[in-house]
């Protein structure tokens, strides 16, 4: 078929118009990868490990001291090194659910889809467009294009086939192929940086609500101490052992302690609502996980990536490169514009009366128009924009820069948490003990009369405060153990569990 015949040379014209495009130069500059910095380490003096001075360990779950390994990988599931498999669950449920890590899937689809999109104005233009014309000629005396006065009416069939090229002369479609493709690796990193977000999110929410029930726990303990020594009180007092100004102190002392616990049964409640949502999930129906520090076990060996890494492991260190190369694409786009544009079209077919006559040689049509465009004069818009382009790439490289700064300023900031913490742990949980302690003698001790009332309340409000600082103290150490995963980057690069593309399924592909 005449067609058939058409349609392969007008490919292997296509093809060869493509290969001559991809071989021409692109303008604008070619994108040169930032330097790592030449730091070697994330303080100003070396790395040591925390460490508490008496080696106190923590109470319930957990201990003051921790080591750093340098140079170690981030494990991808770096949550499952604080071995609660609650949490492990709790986690997992939040990757398959939430919402917005399903969004940010997405958008990383639709950038690929949109490069792919581009990709396609490197080759010809290939369409089908057949006519069929039904038409009166002019009569009487003047001639019909039939050769026949007699007949007025004829038909015309031209199937046809149209090829369009725009040749990549200079670079256009290839600079904003490169930009499309900085959008995409972006949106993979801002993805990256959504699934690392909502783990970390999910691991402070549930560390937040161990602390919260520790911090619980500890004021209903004192509360009911505080209830047994005004259940004395009020006994001594019948039998005019104390006056009437000791009882009345001890139960303002127990409101006061009462007048704490719903706050915290609040914050409680809406830390649930908090990691219900981050499961995916709505308000009534909350996740059955829960969470104590007794439950939770805190990495001793944490693992800390050489700093020379940090850069190529940080998600939105990586999505900012990303935007510097997008800059720098659209730069060349800028310059590629103020040059002269070039366009092919062919077309080719066959015209006749009867659709029987198509095959024919004898009716057979081509043509080819080659077209070039260039500005002469436009008031100095395309050097402008070529100069916003050239701006907006400084822009990128400097917030790069600030990103990158960020990150290490993250990290140092975790580290010496960490360092602080061993120490805040050992003090909180020595003080705990020692106050127990101090008021369980003073207890005996007033039940003896050796001591006044005023000791005692002195004594339990000491102890309200060392176990609530004990209990925020350890659960400042793991979060900040999690704060430090989470600056590290959170081992993205040791997973592989992104939700793939689903299967192209365009009914049109038949090419």
């Amino acid at each position: 078929m005449i067609e058939t015949a058409l349609y392969r040379r007008s490919a292997r014209a296509a093809a060869l118009a493509a290969s001559l495009s991809l071989s021409a130069c692109a303008v604008g500059p070619n994108y040169i990868a930032p330097e790592d910095p030449p730091v070697a380490r994330y303080t100003k003096e070396p790395l040591a490990n925390p460490s508490a001075a008496d080696k106190v360990a923590t109470r319930q779950g957990g201990s003051a001291d921790q080591s750093f390994v340098s140079g170690a990988d981030i494990p991808g599931q770096w949550w499952t090194l604080f071995r609660s498999k609650a949490l492990n669950r709790l986690v997992e449920e939040a990757l398959a659910n939430n919402p917005n890590l399903e969004a940010a899937q997405a958008s990383l689809r639709i950038a690929q889809q949109n490069v792919l999109a581009q990709k396609g104005t490197l080759y010809p233009s290939l369409s089908a467009n057949p006519q069929a014309l039904g038409a009166r000629a002019p009569g009487l005396d003047l001639q019909s294009p039939l050769q026949n006065q007699n007949n007025y009416l004829y038909s015309l069939y031209t199937p046809q086939v149209t090829v369009a090229f725009n040749p990549d002369v200079f670079g256009l479609n290839r600079r904003t192929i490169e930009g499309l493709e900085a959008t995409a690796e972006n949106q993979r990193f801002q993805l990256e940086a959504a699934y690392l977000s909502l783990t970390a999110n999910v691991v402070a929410a549930a560390i937040q609500e161990a602390s919260l029930r520790a911090q619980i726990d500890a004021t209903k303990r004192v509360i009911q101490a505080q209830t047994e020594v005004l259940t004395l009180y009020n006994k001594q007092l019948s039998l005019g052992q104390i006056a009437g100004a000791d009882v009345i102190q001890q139960q303002a002392a127990l409101s006061l302690s009462q007048q704490l616990l719903p706050p915290l049964e609040k914050q409680l409640a809406q830390q649930r609502n908090l990691l219900t949502a981050l499961a995916g999930r709505l308000p009534s129906e909350e996740v059955a996980e829960t969470f104590t520090l007794s439950a939770l076990r805190l990495p001793t060996k944490v693992p800390v990536s050489l700093p020379s890494r940090l850069v190529q492991q940080r998600p939105d260190v990586k999505a900012a490169e990303a935007l510097v190369q997008q800059a720098s694409a659209g730069v060349g786009v800028a310059v590629a514009n103020r040059l002269p544009q070039f366009s092919i079209t062919a077309a080719g077919g066959s015209s006749a009366v009867r659709l029987a006559q198509i095959t024919n040689p004898g009716a057979g049509f081509f043509t080819i128009l080659g077209q070039a465009t260039a500005p002469i004069f436009d008031a100095g818009t395309l050097y402008r924009r070529q100069r916003a382009s050239e701006e907006t790439l400084t822009q990128a490289q400097a917030q790069y820069r600030a990103v990158v700064i960020a990150a290490f300023q993250n990290v140092a900031d975790a580290l010496r948490a960490l360092q602080s913490d061993a120490a805040a742990v050992a003090a909180a949980s020595a003080a705990e003990n020692a106050t127990g302690q101090s008021l369980g003698l003073i207890r005996k001790q007033f039940s003896a009369g050796a001591v006044n009332s005023t000791q005692v309340l002195i004594a339990q409000q000491g102890y309200l405060s060392a176990l609530v600082t004990s209990a925020g103290a350890r659960a400042t150490q793991y979060a900040d153990t999690a704060a430090l995963f989470q600056a590290l980057g959170g081992g993205w690069w040791n997973r592989a569990d992104v939700a793939p593309p689903p299967p192209e399924t365009d009914p049109l592909k038949f090419l």
